[in-house]
């Protein structure tokens, strides 16, 4: 005869009054966040919806658009500004990738070789974040005075002929990716210090006791214990770059055929005032990046994560 298992007395009705009442405590304490996220999250992206669908008004003026149900906006804006989709996140890769590449390094040594010496370790992660104390314009302003044709940096290059005579650094691929990996670096070694800060490093030890190379204790004990870190890491750089409109601007280190879909979208909302293609290119960024991130998490094996 099959034992039923034992799961706990049933609530007397003392009880329920007491577990409604802890109910409806959650549901009020819950009411402001969701009633943020309503109005700051998903009223944006529905109105956002509802604009990149709209046409113009027959006759009207620039700038005056009409509810509609016009998928052409989309095919439009693809098919037009394609280059800059492919450039976008082009750029935000290869500008994720040396990220990483400059901040795992660093996060390693401040996380874990700087453990016996927390001074010093303070002083190194408030030098990483230091950048944050100025403005995202300001250094990316600095940076194209400092790369811009009269200054030391191209006029050196140019005198070792690296640089032909005429050769500009601002204004090119390299300098926006420089922009970007500059601006973003913070964005990954934050998340990669706080994985190999609590990396215990008695599981190094135990891996060179087993006659391993350091270069297979890297590769088989280190990067799998800071995955949550990488992932986090380039999830904060990737997204933000992609978007971004700043560094590729003509009006900072970028150029006319450096222009990202950020650039497209402020082009179109400030000054065409063509805001149904606006529209429908920020939602091919989003709906894009929400694919390209989702692929990642789940091939990289975190998708508690999300």
């Amino acid at each position: 005869m099959a034992i039923a298992a034992f799961t706990g007395p049933p609530a007397t009705r003392d009880q329920e009054p007491a577990v409604r009442r802890k109910s409806g405590i959650a549901l009020v304490l819950l009411l402001p966040g969701v009633l943020y996220l309503v109005l700051f999250f998903l009223t944006p992206l529905v109105s956002l919806i509802i604009t990149s669908f709209q046409a113009p008004v027959p006759e009207g003026d620039i700038g005056q658009y009409q509810a509609a149900f016009q998928w052409q906006n989309y095919t439009d804006s693809i098919s037009e500004y394609w280059p800059q989709i492919l450039r976008s996140f082009g750029y935000a890769l290869i500008a994720t990738a040396a990220a990483l590449v400059i901040s795992y390094p660093l996060a390693y040594f401040i996380g874990v070789k700087m453990r016996a010496r927390p001074v010093l370790q303070n002083l190194l992660m408030t030098l990483v974040i230091a950048p944050f104390f100025i403005s995202f314009l300001l250094r990316t302003l600095a940076w194209k005075a400092i790369l811009s044709d009269d200054a030391w940096v191209a006029s050196s290059l140019k005198a070792l002929s690296i640089l032909p005579p005429d050769a500009h650094i601002t204004g090119t691929p390299f300098s926006v990716i420089f922009g970007l990996t500059y601006n973003f670096i913070p964005f990954m070694t934050l998340p990669l210090y706080s994985t190999l800060e609590r990396l215990d490093t008695r599981l190094l030890e135990a891996g060179q006791d087993l006659y391993a190379s350091n270069w297979t204790t890297f590769r088989k004990v280190t990067i799998p214990l800071s995955m949550p870190g990488i992932v986090s890491g380039t999830l904060l750089t990737f997204i933000p770059a992609a978007g971004d409109y700043i560094n590729a601007s003509q009006d900072f280190l970028g150029a006319a055929d450096t222009s990202m879909m950020g650039n497209v979208i402020e082009s179109n909302f400030l000054v065409l005032q063509n805001y149904p293609t606006a529209a429908a290119m920020s939602v091919v960024l989003m709906a894009v990046i929400l694919v390209i991130v989702g692929l990642y998490v789940r091939r990289s094996g975190t998708e508690d994560l999300l």
